[in-house]
């Protein structure tokens, strides 16, 4: 399997979240990796495209990555 890059593995993501969270833990390690490999610190988030785009649903989406080690900020809309 290739290695993805930061955009790759967030696609991936959302396709999960789309999908009902389907291996989302899988994308999230995939996720973590690349932002290693590239260099950065945060991963960028659409809020457009979470499951629940509010405040409660943007919360738990960065609480749950935190604990899997990858700290997360959303776009501006």
């Amino acid at each position: 399997m290739s290695e993805l890059t930061v955009a790759e593995a967030t696609e991936s993501i959302y396709a999960s979240l789309r999908a009902d969270n389907a291996d989302i833990d899988t994308h999230i390690a995939a996720l973590k990796a690349a932002l290693t490999r590239e260099g950065i610190r945060q991963a960028v988030f659409d809020p457009a495209k979470l499951a629940q785009n509010n405040r409660s649903g943007r919360k738990l989406t960065q609480a749950y990555f935190r604990q899997r080690g990858v700290s997360v900020k959303f776009s501006d809309q």
